[in-house]
C-alpha cells in the first residue's frame, strides 16, 4: 500500500510492465534490497553481539601473523600454542661481543716496555703475578677479555706473543715478577740476534723465525670471539724491533687485512743514541709503518729523557725509568679500550 501511495503522489500509478521489463525490474529491486541489508549488517557489526572485526595486517607485519598463528597453535594443543607464542615474542637484545686485542712485543726494547705495560694494567685490573684475581671492583673484570684470556682454572693469561732474535731478553722476562703470567708457548726467540742490523731482522734471521710467530698469533686469534686488532711494541733503532717488527706487521696485514693494526714505536734520537746505525734502521722502518699500520704512537727517546730531567727531577734517569714512563702512557691511551664508559670505544 505504501509503494502505491508514493507512486500516486508523484503523478499516479505507472502502467504495469509485462515480459522481460518486469523481470529486470524485479531483479534490480532484489539486488538493491540485498545490498541495503549488507550495509546495515556491516554498520552494526560490533554492536550486535558479534564482537569487533578481527585484526588483519599486511604480510610481514606483526598483526597478521600473531593472531592466526596463535589460533592455529591453540587448535593443535596447549604445548604447540605456548611454543608459538614464545617464538612470536620479541627477542631479548644479544649480549655485546668481546672485542679482543692481540699484543705482540718484538726486540729488546719492545719486550721491556711491553712487560712493564702488562705489569701496570695487571695492577689496574686486580690481577696478581700468578694470574689470579685479587681486585675489589666489578669494573675491573667487565672488559678484562680485551687483553686477557681466562683459563679453566680461573686464571687470567695475557693474550701476548713475545718475540726476539736472542734468548737474553726472554730469560730476563721469565725471571721477572710477572714472568709466570705469560703462556710458555708464546715465547718465540732465536739464538743469533740481529746485531742492530735492519736487514738481518727483516730478510734473514727474522724471516726464518716469522712463521713460528704467525702460528702463535693465529692460535690467539682463533680463541677470540670478535677480534678487533693487534698492537705491537718495538723500537725503530735496533735490528729486531725495526726489521722483524715491520716484517711481522706486513705479514699480519696480509693475513688479517680488515683488522686494526696499532703500534707503539720508540723513535731514536741523535742526542740519546746507542748505536751509529739507528737513523738507517728508523728510515727503513718508517715507510713500512706508513703503508701497513692504522695507528702509530711515536714515543721519542729524547722527549722521555726531557720529562725525566725537567718534570720528574731525576738526575740520572735509567732505562727502567724510561720504560715506566712509556708503560704509564700506554696504560693511559688504552684505558678507553679496557674499561666500560659512555664515551669509550674500540680501536
Amino acid at each position: 500500500g505504501g509503494e502505491e501511495r508514493r507512486l500516486g503522489e508523484k503523478g499516479g500509478p505507472r502502467p504495469a510492465r509485462t515480459g522481460g521489463g518486469a523481470a529486470r525490474e524485479g531483479e534490480a529491486r532484489g539486488w538493491g534490497l540485498w545490498r541495503r541489508r549488507g550495509e546495515r549488517g556491516r554498520r552494526g557489526r560490533g554492536r550486535g553481539g558479534r564482537g569487533p572485526r578481527p585484526l588483519v595486517g599486511l604480510p610481514g607485519s606483526g598483526v597478521e601473523s600473531r593472531q592466526r598463528v596463535e589460533s592455529r597453535g591453540a587448535r593443535r594443543g596447549p604445548a604447540v600454542a605456548t611454543a608459538v607464542r614464545r617464538a612470536s615474542a620479541p627477542s631479548a637484545e644479544p649480549a655485546p661481543a668481546m672485542r679482543e686485542i692481540v699484543h705482540i712485543q718484538a726486540g729488546q726494547c719492545g719486550n721491556q716496555i711491553g712487560t712493564k705495560f702488562w705489569e701496570v694494567i695487571s695492577d689496574e685490573h686486580g690481577i696478581d703475578p700468578a694470574g689470579g684475581y685479587v681486585g675489589d671492583s666489578a669494573l675491573q673484570l667487565e672488559r678484562i677479555n680485551v687483553y686477557y684470556n681466562e683459563s679453566s682454572s680461573q686464571k687470567y693469561v695475557p693474550r701476548a706473543a713475545l718475540v726476539d732474535l736472542e734468548p737474553g731478553t726472554m730469560d730476563s722476562v721469565r725471571s721477572g715478577p710477572f714472568g709466570h703470567l705469560f703462556r710458555p708457548d708464546n715465547f718465540i726467540f732465536g739464538q743469533t740476534g740481529a746485531g742492530n742490523n735492519w736487514a738481518k731482522g727483516h730478510y734473514t734471521e727474522g724471516a726464518e723465525l716469522v712463521d713460528s710467530v704467525l702460528d702463535v698469533v693465529r692460535k690467539e686469534c682463533e680463541h677470540c670471539d670478535c677480534l678487533q686488532g693487534f698492537q705491537l711494541t718495538h723500537s725503530l733503532g735496533g735490528g729486531t724491533g725495526s726489521g722483524m717488527g715491520t716484517l711481522l706487521i706486513s705479514k699480519i696485514r696480509e693475513e688479517y687485512p680488515d683488522r686494526i693494526m696499532n703500534t707503539f714505536s720508540v723513535m731514536p734520537s741523535p742526542k740519546v743514541s746507542d748505536t751509529v746505525v739507528e737513523p738507517y734502521n728508523a728510515t727503513l722502518s718508517v715507510h713500512q709503518l706508513v703503508e701497513n699500520t692504522d695507528e702509530t704512537y711515536c714515543i721519542d727517546n729524547e722527549a722521555l729523557y726531557d720529562i725525566c730531567f725537567r718534570t720528574l727531577k731525576l738526575t740520572t734517569p735509567t732505562y727502567g725509568d724510561l720504560n715506566h714512563l712509556v708503560s704509564a702512557t700506554m696504560s693511559g691511551v688504552t684505558t678507553s679500550l679496557r674499561f666500560p664508559g659512555q664515551l669509550n670505544a674500540d680501536l
